[in-house]
């Protein structure tokens, strides 16, 4: 349920019509600045399929001990990874994770894979690779430097630090030297995940 910010009516959109795809909708499309959203619903199953594939989930669930996980426990083991990466907004302010991973065609990946054997990729779908952007802004140089007020987190390249008094162009002229870092080494451009106002 959202408002339209154009004339105050009340507006419901379906799943469909939303959308939805990886950290994105209609919303930062044809619908951004033109809605508030107020409400969502969402429809659950009794017999979920619990995913531990992502990212070091099971190396989490392992680490404590379970091999037979249930929803709760991935939920856990995925706070426990973010609290180990992710800065707390009471020591410094930041924007969490900034930017999207972008995908790419595979055989782009194959190409960066043989200049780069390390890099961090997920298959997706229609033959594309997830690249992780974290990995990406981290051999860019950028992890943990800091630029003036703002700079990337120490322990997560991805986020967006101000480590001070650092304005709102300063931040997003921050972003856009790492875009352009980024853009220039591997030739892969960066999409900010925040809507700027």
């Amino acid at each position: 349920t959202a408002v339209s910010l154009v004339d105050g009516s009340i507006h419901k959109f379906n799943a469909t019509q939303c959308n939805f795809g990886y950290r994105d909708s209609i919303f930062k499309h044809e619908g951004k600045n033109k809605y508030i959203i107020t409400e969502v619903t969402f429809r659950l199953t009794k017999n979920p399929v619990i995913n531990q594939s992502y990212g070091a989930i099971t190396s989490q669930l392992e680490l404590i001990g379970i091999s037979n996980p249930t929803i709760k426990d991935v939920s856990n083991a995925v706070i426990a990874i973010r609290q180990s990466k992710l800065p707390d907004p009471k020591i410094i302010g930041n924007a969490g994770s900034f930017f999207k991973n972008p995908e790419i065609p595979a055989q782009e990946f194959e190409a960066l894979q043989i200049q780069f054997p390390d890099i961090v990729g997920y298959k997706t779908h229609n033959n594309l690779m997830k690249i992780a952007a974290g990995w990406l802004i981290e051999k860019s140089g950028w992890k943990g430097k800091r630029v003036g007020n703002t700079g990337m987190h120490d322990k997560q390249a991805l986020v967006l630090v101000n480590h001070g008094n650092a304005t709102g162009s300063e931040l997003i002229e921050h972003a856009k030297r790492v875009q352009a870092s980024v853009k220039e080494k591997f030739n892969v451009e960066l999409e900010m995940e925040v809507n700027i106002i």
